[in-house]
């Protein structure tokens, strides 16, 4: 659900940015090419895939295995939230979750330099994203993870089904993450030397943080499933744009080479470049 409220954002932002991009092309310090981008795109999309699949073939517990679970058996760091249940919480997590993946790189629209290269943008929001969520889909989808409400009375249908076994890790965190960071990224390179910076960067640290707070609270992942999400969503969010910086631009930069060396041989590989 996730992913596509955010292709359905991507698409919307660059229908309605495209008379303004063509008018207004300013420079970007990001490199794409549809034939590397593509197929990185696709194959993150098959390996969540994949990963979806994997979910559906888990099993919930049976009535005895809820009775044998012990808070004790919960490690010491995340024992404290065992048997939390709130359905407010959760249902305030969904909405800062998906609000904030429209929200955070929608916000690019109103700055001049990224909304003239909203295409590109919106297709890296997407490849990020898709990075984000195949990592995600995979551990959840291999790992089973009791969630925190399985200790507590509540819970209703959800403690015998599927999902309860996938508190490993948060998605709504690291996908929160992936968003604002995403948004905060971009904005820095873009604008180098706005003095907005601190603030934005500010703000996409803290959103994440509330979003944990909540699902904390609503019972559906402990204090490691949210730090783990605050970690993976934060990194894709920076990684992926610093990927496809442009070599001449400060930072790194990676990109696929080829070519004959001195003796004939044929090579290939990535070049990864630093400027000092």
């Amino acid at each position: 659900m996730k992913f596509f409220a955010s292709l359905v954002f991507s698409g919307g932002w660059l229908l309605a940015g495209a008379p303004a991009a063509v008018a207004q092309q300013a420079p970007s310090p990001y490199h794409t090419r549809f034939a590397v981008d593509a197929p990185v795109a696709l194959g993150l999309g098959a390996v969540s895939g994949f990963g979806l699949y994997r979910v559906q073939q888990k099993h919930g517990l049976s009535a005895a295995g809820l009775a044998a679970l012990s808070k004790d058996d919960v490690p010491r760091i995340d024992r404290f939230s065992a048997g939390y249940y709130s359905a407010r919480a959760q249902t305030t997590s969904d909405y800062l979750c998906y609000g904030s993946l429209l929200v955070a790189p929608g916000l690019l629209a109103l700055n001049p330099a990224a909304r003239g290269r909203c295409g590109q943008v919106a297709a890296l929001y997407v490849e990020t994203l898709l990075a984000t969520d195949a990592i995600f889909t995979t551990s959840v989808g291999n790992v089973a993870r009791y969630r925190p409400y399985l200790y507590g009375p509540e819970g209703g249908d959800d403690r015998t089904g599927k999902i309860a076994t996938n508190s490993f890790f948060s998605g709504h965190t690291a996908h929160t993450a992936t968003a604002t960071f995403f948004a905060a990224k971009v904005f820095h390179d873009f604008n180098p030397g706005s003095r907005a910076q601190p603030y934005v960067w500010g703000a996409a640290a803290a959103v994440p943080v509330v979003v944990a707070y909540f699902r904390i609270e609503a019972g559906k992942h402990f204090l490691t499933d949210n730090l783990l999400g605050y970690a993976v969503g934060a990194t894709t969010g920076v990684v992926v744009p610093q990927l496809h910086k442009k070599a001449g631009a400060a930072g790194v930069s990676l990109a696929p080479i080829q070519g004959l060396n001195a003796n004939g041989y044929a090579y290939s590989g990535l070049l990864l470049r630093k400027q000092l």
